[in-house]
C-alpha cells in the first residue's frame, strides 16, 4: 500500500467516525446535503473525502458555536464550508494595506448610533468573488454603491470587473489583491460603470 492510498485510507476512517453523529433524518450526509444546496462537485473521490473532514470539523465549530447560550451572533454553513481557514484567507482575502495607511487617528471619533443600512435600501443583494482574491473591489464598489443612494436616492450595481481589470496602474494587483483606497482613487480619475454593462468574469 503506497502513501497516497494510506493517506486515504486514514482520511476515509477519521471522516466514518465524526460522520456518524451527522446524519440527516432522510438518511443523506449533512456534507452531501450540503454539496447539492450549493451545486459543489469535486473532481476525485480523495479530493471528496478530503473536503468532507474539512466540512466535518467546520460543522461541528458551527454547531458549538451555536449551543453556547450567550452569543452576539449565529453561525451557518455556506459556499466556503469545505475549505479550511487558512484556504479560505489565501484565496479570499486578498487586501494589500500599504503600512502608511496603518495609522489611525485616536482623535476622530464619529458615532451615529446603529444603522442597518439594508434596511435604508442602501445595499445592494449579495454577491460572489468566486476564487479570485478581488474582495477589495467588492468593498469598494459597495461603499460606491451605498453614496450612489445617500448622494442620489437610487441604488446602482456597480463593476467590480472593471477594477479587477483596469485599476493596475493605481497600485491593485487583479486577482492577486488590492486596496479600496486605490480603487476610490481610479474611480474619481475615471468613472465607474454598472454591473451589466462591465459583467464579473473572474474564476468562479
Amino acid at each position: 500500500m503506497n502513501g497516497k492510498q494510506i493517506a486515504v485510507l486514514l482520511a476515509l476512517v477519521g471522516v466514518a467516525s465524526i460522520l456518524y453523529g451527522y446524519q440527516s433524518t432522510s438518511g443523506v450526509s449533512e456534507f452531501e446535503a450540503w454539496k447539492s444546496t450549493f451545486g459543489v462537485k469535486f473532481a476525485s473521490e480523495f479530493e471528496n473525502t478530503y473536503r468532507e473532514r474539512i466540512f466535518l470539523e467546520n460543522l461541528a465549530k458551527i454547531n458549538t458555536h451555536n449551543a453556547k447560550g450567550e452569543r452576539s451572533y449565529e453561525m451557518g454553513l455556506n459556499q466556503f464550508s469545505a475549505l479550511s481557514t487558512e484556504e479560505f484567507s489565501q484565496t479570499y482575502l486578498g487586501t494589500i494595506i500599504a503600512e502608511s495607511n496603518n495609522a489611525i487617528d485616536s482623535e476622530l471619533t464619529i458615532s451615529i448610533g446603529a444603522i442597518d443600512w439594508t434596511t435604508q435600501g442602501a445595499v445592494t443583494p449579495i454577491k460572489n468573488q468566486g476564487s479570485c482574491g478581488s474582495c477589495w473591489a467588492f468593498s469598494a464598489t459597495g461603499g460606491l454603491e451605498g453614496l450612489s443612494k445617500l448622494a442620489y436616492g437610487t441604488l446602482e450595481s456597480f463593476s467590480e470587473q472593471q477594477l479587477v481589470d483596469c485599476s493596475g496602474s493605481f497600485g491593485n494587483q487583479g486577482c492577486i489583491g488590492g486596496l479600496m483606497d486605490n480603487a476610490f482613487k481610479f474611480v474619481k480619475a475615471n468613472g465607474i460603470v454598472h454591473e451589466e454593462e462591465y459583467p464579473y468574469k473572474a474564476v468562479q
